[in-house]
């Protein structure tokens, strides 16, 4: 263990490795305040189910964009950096929503800039996201190739770590912290991020990068050049100041004019080289831009890429998501205490990591079309705990609320990780070289947008039947509609390359 972290460090560096650790701890640890976030809209702006979830839906939409963020910081350096820079502009932007929810009580107790502060935050922790994911993809590349598994059980590994003590503590400082003091103590996590930028050197961007691979010929239309330091034409080489000086010795000029005039031109060309430099970076960055959207849609446009993406999407739009509903009646109803609900969030990033284990260790040798069948049969199936909850037919065999809430959502978590799986197989699988990370966002805001999407329909579901914080007679028949939705993919899963599996797309 200790030749390995020495080795770790060896080839990435411990500022490097700390960064990676607690970008992703934080990552997890999110669980702790949107716990907070939860109540806060519950109780504090007394939003009905369907409205909370509307908000919710609205903050998470930044995640939905995220090769934005990639292309961004691929084509449009700064000051010569790509990385670290944006990493701080995206760790400043999660931090201040925090502390502003925490010092102005009018801003977290108001709907509108409430949700515009939550989306904000989501912003910067998405675009940190795929900062942080390029940058692990860079350090391991060449020599450092063997550590990328390594790398990544790493940061997964700190994801996790930080979920489980981000709902074990969510819980109990919700029951006994003010809510302003919640948001306060999160933002020490981005604080310390912020700083740890600072520990990590990026060398500025020389030959080999984006932007010096664009195409020359691009480059030919740009107009005026730099040329070993000195400035040049692209066309016209008898410009204005040859011309006058061509007019001054053909009136018969002294050399002191001759003299001055090329001592006019040299240091005109030099007040415009700054304005040269400036307008070709601006086209630079904009053909690459150009050239990596084409690219990305080239790639995606692709039927092996598009249907299975399209299937994903599919999934998660024709199932109403009513988690947010159900957590309105977990409190209100069966006024389960904000503590419990966070041992059952740790139960459920167990359950994603006994998932993980599962598929693993005995299915991935399995067709893709048959393990997505029967993860949707099992959802259909855990979705029936919610009926039985609601219904109260667990009370009348003497099963307490708890033990339903608690293995409801372990087993349903282990379940959806089943699904997540072959998802993350088939988007590695599929991208094609010189784009992975890129395309790899691209298929992740897929599935993001349609989990959005997903909730934007549970919410419309919740008000359409008059689900609110006092009424939850119609919950019953929502879950019904819920859980026959949730055998609408399995029709589409011809979608799905036919001999696809865990090892082979």
């Amino acid at each position: 263990m200790i030749t390995w972290i020495k080795q770790m460090r060896a080839a990435f560096g411990t500022s490097f490795l700390w960064l990676v650790c607690l970008i992703y701890f934080t990552q997890g640890f999110r669980s702790f305040v949107w716990t907070a976030v939860s109540y806060q809209l519950k109780d504090i702006l007394k939003l009905s189910p369907s409205a909370s979830q509307f908000v919710v839906s609205i903050a998470f939409f930044p995640w939905s964009i995220k090769p934005f963020y990639g292309i961004l910081s691929d084509c449009i350096p700064i000051r010569g950096r790509k990385r670290v820079p944006y990493l701080v502009i995206a760790t400043t932007l999660s931090l201040v929503p925090w502390l502003i929810m925490g010092l102005k009580a009018s801003i977290r107790s108001s709907r509108v800039p409430l949700t515009i502060v939550l989306t904000v935050q989501n912003l910067g922790s998405a675009m940190a996201d795929v900062v942080i994911d390029a940058m692990i993809a860079e350090a391991v590349r060449l020599e450092r190739a063997s550590f990328a598994g390594d790398l990544q059980s790493i940061s997964w590994s700190a994801m996790a770590f930080g979920g489980i003590c981000g709902s074990l503590l969510g819980g109990y400082t919700l029951a006994n912290l003010p809510m302003d003091m919640i948001f306060l103590l999160f933002s020490v996590l981005p604080t310390i991020q912020l700083l740890s930028c600072g520990l990590v050197k990026e060398a500025p961007l020389g030959s080999g990068t984006l932007l010096d691979h664009v195409d020359s010929r691009s480059s030919n239309n740009l107009g005026n050049y730099v040329v070993n330091g000195n400035a040049t034409t692209s066309s016209d080489s008898d410009g204005p100041l040859q011309k006058l000086e061509r007019v001054e010795t053909s009136k018969g000029g002294t050399s002191r004019r001759r003299k001055r005039s090329r001592k006019n031109k040299k240091e005109k060309a030099i007040i415009k080289e700054p304005e040269i430099q400036h307008k070709s970076f601006i086209m630079r960055c904009f053909l690459s831009i150009k050239s990596a959207i084409f690219s990305l849609c080239r790639a995606f446009r692709q039927p092996i890429i598009l249907r299975p993406m399209a299937w994903f999407f599919f999934a998660h739009v024709t199932v109403p998501n009513l988690s947010t509903v159900m957590f309105y009646y977990q409190t209100e109803f069966l006024h389960l205490e904000p503590s419990f609900l966070g041992t059952v969030r740790v139960v459920g990033w167990f359950g994603l990591m006994l998932g993980t284990f599962i598929y693993s260790r005995y299915l991935k040798h399995m067709k893709l079309r048959r393990i997505l069948m029967w993860a949707h049969v099992g959802l259909a199936i855990m979705s029936l705990f919610d009926l039985v909850l609601v219904s109260r037919l667990n009370v009348q065999y003497g099963i307490p609320d708890k033990v339903m809430v608690l293995w409801g959502s372990a087993l349903s978590d282990v379940i959806s990780q089943l699904k997540m799986m072959p998802f993350l197989i088939i988007s590695g699988q599929l991208c094609p070289p010189g784009i992975e990370g890129t395309l790899f966002a691209l298929f992740m805001s897929v599935n993001n947008l349609g989990n959005t999407l997903s909730s934007f329909v549970g919410a419309g579901l919740a008000s359409i039947l008059n689900i609110s914080s006092n009424s939850f007679d119609n919950l019953l028949l929502g879950i019904s509609i819920q859980v026959i939705c949730t055998f609408v993919p399995v029709g589409f899963l011809f979608l799905i390359p036919k001999e696809a599996t865990g090892l082979s797309a």
